[in-house]
């Protein structure tokens, strides 16, 4: 008796059916084709489009938390500058006012 043996184009088709046969597989599992596919994909839409809000927002308080920081930070540089200023004054102003009276002493 003669012993069959698949060709290479035998085997070619049966590859490519077995291929054929996972795809449609596939297609009958595919999760389109399920009923409350369209509901899970619009709750994901909304849930990601409020997940996005909510980092805009936390950015934008964040931005406004910095940006405050930063204005106060000026506020009390400028303050520390006037009395710095303020400081410097006084002490030219002690010194002119020595200086004023040694010079008033020698006149006598």
């Amino acid at each position: 008796m003669k012993r069959y043996e698949p060709s290479f184009n035998d085997r070619l088709g049966v590859a490519a059916k077995a291929k054929m046969a996972q795809v449609e597989k596939a297609r009958a599992n595919a999760p389109s084709n399920d009923p409350k596919f369209a509901e899970k994909l619009a709750a994901r839409k909304a849930a990601a489009e409020e997940r996005k809000a909510r980092n805009t927002e936390r950015r934008e308080t964040r931005l406004a938390e910095k940006a405050a920081k930063a204005v106060e930070k000026v506020r009390l540089a400028e303050e520390v500058a006037n009395r710095e200023v303020a400081m410097i004054a006084d002490r030219k102003a002690a010194r002119d006012a020595k200086y004023a009276a040694r010079k008033a002493r020698q006149r006598r």
